[in-house]
């Protein structure tokens, strides 16, 4: 084990005195924080941003359908997206993506 200096030691003493002084700070804070609550439990006042409430599985399939549906879409060109937009409209989505599909292909 290679020897230290003495001032070596001192150095590492004095770093450590100093990171027990900020722990203690630190505990200190959050003691007190937690008195004042007083044994109450915070509790958020408004639900968080982003979150959704659960899809049914009737809404996630009508998801996936129109997911299909755009998907095809975007591969075709103006007038094959209007002639499937017919169909949709006629017939309902589900011809609309068979026939898309046809025309991608």
């Amino acid at each position: 084990m290679p020897r230290r200096s003495r001032y070596g030691i001192a150095q590492d003493i004095r770093t450590m005195r100093r990171s027990l002084r900020t722990l203690d700070s630190s505990l200190r804070r959050l003691a007190s924080m937690l008195s004042q609550l007083d044994g109450r439990i915070e509790r958020r006042r408004k639900p968080r941003a982003g979150s959704h409430p659960p899809l049914s599985a009737k809404a996630r399939a009508s998801l996936v359908l129109h997911g299909r549906y755009m998907g095809y879409m975007r591969q075709l060109r103006p007038r094959q997206k209007a002639r499937v937009r017919r169909i949709r409209e006629a017939k309902g989505v589900r011809a609309a993506i068979q026939r898309a599909r046809e025309l991608v292909s």
